[in-house]
């Protein structure tokens, strides 16, 4: 692999073609002019129109295609641990489970979105980050905060949407490969431009790793496959009217471990427990395919937008013994859009009002419960008015119908103003839902489990305020935010027992009451000069009532931090990229505070344990040969820190990689 590698660069390095640092076009649509210091977010509104930050009242970051070059990110989710409220576990190597949470909720209580396809696995009902590599040339945005009111179940916590730049916003040609350690290799391509009315971009990535050890003391290595590849095309035949449509393909291909005693367990307060175990011949694949078709059309001089779009999710598990199936899950998603805004108002007072109507069929089908589905409807009513581009209020309602669940009504306020000084606050105050899994619904692993057909839907209600200020003409911008959220009927796994066939079985259940979360996001961006600088705090409070082994031995309930919320967390990303240089260099430092997580006994008894406190260091850096090809390399974990972010499951120490860039 190594010669192989090698010989790749050379070729590369003498071809030469196109710019290695390619500037980034403004999203299409915006509505505004976006400057080089203006942030503009979509995600925030119904209408489709490309909003200032400056002008909302939830918060928002957004993670541009600059930021994910700089720090050469191959993995979605690594580059989410830089944003503020967001926590991230992976549970073993890279292609295995990896879990995003936004303010302490759950990661089946976050709303993604790809290329504007709701993309969640609809069997298991969350996003698997595990099996998404990034793009070649996309935009991210964290929408954080209950936003049901807008988009509908799942969004609690917030709203994660990833979107590939199109040919229009970023032309041209792009080769990538890579290598490095665990027998890394790995690559992408991309071509995109404008011909006519058309606009194109074509995308492919491709990730593998032999992997690494993650039981303790095992020896099997979780070797991983990832691939990525979308289609996008716009075509505009006319300045009101635009037709969409994306392909997506995704498949990855992972190993697994077991999940039991090992021949020398860990022990906690004395108690041996479960870990994760060498398993030769278990692995997973996975398969997704989505789509969508799109048409925008404005009318009355562009006072008022419709658009309409149909999207397709279908994603199939199947999990493997020694290539003998053993397991498999399969859903399908098809989702319809309607959207109508209306413009009006002066230059000084200015009015935006959204109607939106979805329409859901999900299909489910898993080998335990058989297959199942359910329809759902929901009508969105969202007003915007901004005064002199200071003062910005919004308010959005939601209505929900389904074949399986009680009706749910959302709604959320939110506000911003704009001191003259650059000083600004804004507010936000919301209700969120989460229906309940296939899974609660109807039991899994027959004879073992029971179904609960009487489950509610999760709920939540919460809001937030803060301060932001910009210095510097808008070159540093700093932020602070205080949120809090009271969650209830939350469903758990095990906490009831039910009746089927004549045997007593455990269920899922609404836990009585409700419980509390808040804390503080802080967050600091500046563009000064050479210099390119991001840093994320957030501390968490998320108090949660644990039943199991207390460390005497009894069986009770104690309070506890929620598990993977750690109650710090801190980011920062410092590059300098001098513009008379062709070298450009990117630290990235990550700090992940103690947390807890569980523990199993022989007999599945849960225990808390604490897992310690860590600090991640990346170094990247680039080197333009010339303005047609670019060599990068980098080092994860540079300290070689060991450490857990799953109890019983070791994560990768030491690694280091290069490549080259060409751009034509």
């Amino acid at each position: 692999m190594k010669t192989s590698f090698v010989s790749v660069v050379a070729l590369v390095a003498g071809l030469g073609a196109g710019t290695a640092r390619a500037a980034e076009a403004p999203i299409p649509d915006a509505g505004v002019t976006a400057g080089p210091d203006t942030t503009i977010v979509v995600s925030a509104t119904r209408s489709g129109d490309a909003v200032p930050a400056s002008l909302l009242g939830s918060s928002v970051t957004v993670i541009d295609n600059q930021d994910l070059q700089l720090r050469q990110t191959r993995i979605l989710s690594d580059v989410l641990r830089d944003v503020p409220g967001v926590a991230v576990t992976r549970i073993g190597a890279v292609g295995d489970e990896t879990d995003v949470r936004i303010r302490g909720s759950e990661s089946r209580q976050v709303l993604v979105f790809v290329d504007g396809i709701k993309a969640d696995d609809t069997n298991v009902g969350y996003f698997d980050f595990g099996t998404t590599i990034t793009d070649e040339a996309a935009r991210i945005e964290v929408l954080r905060g209950q936003q049901s009111s807008l988009y509908g179940s799942d969004a609690i916590g917030g709203v994660i949407s990833v979107t590939t730049l199109s040919g229009r916003e970023l032309p041209g040609v792009t080769l990538r490969a890579e290598g490095g350690s665990m027998g890394t290799y790995d690559g992408g391509g991309r071509i995109a431009g404008v011909s006519g009315n058309f606009d194109y971009a074509l995308s492919a990535s491709y990730y593998h790793t032999d992997g690494y050890a993650i039981a303790p003391g095992g020896s099997r290595d979780m070797a991983s496959s990832n691939l990525g590849t979308t289609a996008k095309v716009n075509w505009t035949p006319a300045p009101n009217f635009k037709l969409t449509a994306v392909a997506r393909y995704s498949l990855t291909h992972a190993d697994f471990d077991g999940f039991g005693l090992s021949a020398n367990p860990p022990l906690v307060d004395g108690t041996p427990v479960n870990t994760a175990i060498d398993e030769p011949g278990g692995f997973y694949r996975n398969i997704g395919w989505y789509g969508l078709i799109g048409a925008k059309w404005d009318v009355l001089n562009g006072m008022m937008t419709n658009s309409a779009q149909i999207t397709f999710a279908d994603t199939k598990r199947k999990d493997y013994d020694f290539d003998v199936e053993d397991y498999t899950d399969h859903g399908r998603r098809w989702r319809g859009s309607v959207n109508s805004t209306i413009r009006f108002g002066t230059a000084h007072i200015k009015h935006r009002l959204t109607v939106s109507v979805d329409g859901e069929r999900q299909d489910f089908f898993d080998t335990y419960s058989g297959a199942h589905r359910i329809d759902a409807l929901g009508v969105v009513a969202q007003y915007d008015v901004t005064v002199d581009d200071r003062l910005a209020i919004s308010a959005s309602g939601r209505v929900d119908t389904n074949s399986h669940f009680a009706n749910d009504t959302t709604f959320r306020v939110t506000g911003s103003y704009l001191f003259p000084e650059n000083t600004r606050i804004h507010a936000a105050y919301g209700t969120g839902v989460r229906n309940p899994l296939i899974s609660d619904l109807y039991g899994f692993s027959p004879g073992s489990y029971a179904p609960n057909p009487n489950l509610k839907s999760e709920s939540s209600k919460g809001g937030e305020a803060g301060v932001a200020q910009t210095l510097l003409d808008g070159k540093v911008t700093l932020d602070a935010t205080w949120f809090d959220s009271r969650y209830a009927d939350f469903i758990e796994s095990f906490c009831t027992t039910a009746t089927l066939n004549g045997q007593t079985l455990p269920a899922s259940c609404n836990i009585p009451g409700s419980f509390r979360q808040e804390g503080v996001e802080a967050s600091a961006t500046a563009r000064l000069a050479d210099w390119r600088i991001a840093l994320a705090y957030t501390y968490l409070d998320a108090p949660q009532s644990f039943t199991g082994l207390a460390p005497d031995g009894s069986f009770g309930s104690q309070t506890i931090q929620a598990v993977h919320r750690p109650k710090n967390i801190a980011s920062g990303n410092v590059t300098w990229a001098p513009m008379r240089l062709p070298f450009a260099a990117t630290v990235t430092v990550r700090y992940n505070g103690r947390q807890n997580d569980y523990a199993y006994d022989a007999f599945f008894d849960r225990l808390a344990v604490g897992l310690k406190a860590y600090t991640l260091v990346n170094l990247n850096a680039t080197y333009d040969i010339n303005k047609h090809v670019q060599i990068f390399g980098r080092i994860e974990n540079l300290g070689d820190i060991h450490y857990q972010e799953a109890f019983g499951y070791q994560a990768v120490g030491r690694a280091g990689y290069g490549g080259v860039r060409v751009t034509l």
